[in-house]
């Protein structure tokens, strides 16, 4: 449970601390990747926004695919310098900062998995062509390196779209101010699937229903009920609080925001030692969450949640549903 606590407030304080790096340009990368003589694929979902000419800061969830006994990913928060030339249209960028990573491994004896957590740091160059149009073509360069586990190097391509045009060619110097709170009041209704971070990744049915409130022009709270299904063992269903990151764009009809907070679980199933103990009644949630507002009233929104757990149970949980907002 402390390991959850903790988990949970470091997220917090992780995104907070990250309010000016929240989104202006989104970017989806993916390429090969290697580590020692082992190969896979990494992929990498990117959100960059401008401290300046030269500056920017970015929140990433990364993955780096399926090295023999790894499957790795997480979040990353990089400040990054860069250089624009060719009259803004190339950007050249050199990005670091923590990563916070979430690790399947091979149980060390016998058969079975662990799910293992703990923290390293991403290195990253990148060479960004901007498109008249607020599109952009990217190239990217990631080397990992982590506390406990192999390190990795990728390559991949991306492409991106900037969400506030920008003022001039290439990049925007600094986002645009918010003038009101990006969430009012709305109730959503979702559903979708669970995922067991094993090494066969079982899935099962899932549903939620959240109230969201905004807070501040960039903070949302969230109150929710989260029932992760039936079809795997230790099945958890319980109460979620988060805080959001939020940023509104396109005449407020998209909305991104990035959520940390607590999962409170009811157990059923196999896993009645994790019960007797306690470990498993609280637990960290991570969430990455997208709208969008098709009416003054109505919205449709997809979310992708991560349960993190100190008894290798961690979960995705990918949900899709509408809301009504008031």
């Amino acid at each position: 449970m402390k390991q959850a606590w903790s988990f949970a407030v470091g997220a917090a304080v992780l995104f907070l601390s990250s309010r000016c790096a929240v989104a202006q340009e989104f970017t989806l990368f993916a390429g090969p990747l290697v580590s020692g003589s082992d190969h896979s694929y990494s992929w990498e979902m990117n959100y960059m926004e401008g401290f300046g000419k030269y500056f920017a800061g970015s929140v990433s969830w990364l993955n780096e695919g399926h090295i023999p006994g790894h499957h790795r990913d997480g979040q990353s928060i990089q400040a990054w310098a860069r250089l624009p030339f060719d009259n803004r249209r190339f950007v050249f960028s050199l990005g670091v900062g923590p990563y916070r990573y979430f690790d399947t491994e091979a149980a060390k004896q016998g058969l079975g998995y662990s799910n293992t957590h703990g923290w390293g740091a991403v290195y990253s160059a990148r060479l960004t062509w901007y498109a008249s149009n607020r599109w952009t073509a990217n190239l990217q360069l990631n080397r990992v390196g982590v506390a406990r586990g192999p390190s990795t190097t990728a390559l991949m391509l991306g492409v991106g779209y900037q969400l506030d045009a920008p003022d001039t060619p290439g990049p925007r110097d600094f986002a645009l101010p918010r003038t009101h709170d990006v969430t009012n009041n709305e109730i959503t209704l979702m559903a979708g699937e669970t995922i067991l971070n094993s090494l066969e990744s079982q899935t099962s049915a899932a549903e939620s229903i959240e109230y969201r409130r905004g807070i501040t022009h960039w903070l949302d709270g969230s109150i929710g009920y989260l029932h992760e299904g039936n079809g795997l063992s230790a099945r958890r269903d319980g109460a979620t609080a988060q805080l959001w990151l939020t940023r509104a764009f396109l005449d407020d009809h998209l909305t991104l925001g990035f959520g940390a907070g607590l999962y409170a679980a009811i157990h059923h199933g196999d896993d009645s030692d994790q019960r007797d103990t306690g470990d498993g009644i609280l637990s960290g949630l991570v969430s990455v969450s997208a709208s969008y507002r098709f009416t003054q009233h109505w919205a449709a929104r997809v979310t992708w949640n991560r349960v993190v757990t100190r008894y290798s149970r961690d979960t995705d949980v990918i949900l899709g549903g509408i809301g009504y907002r008031f």
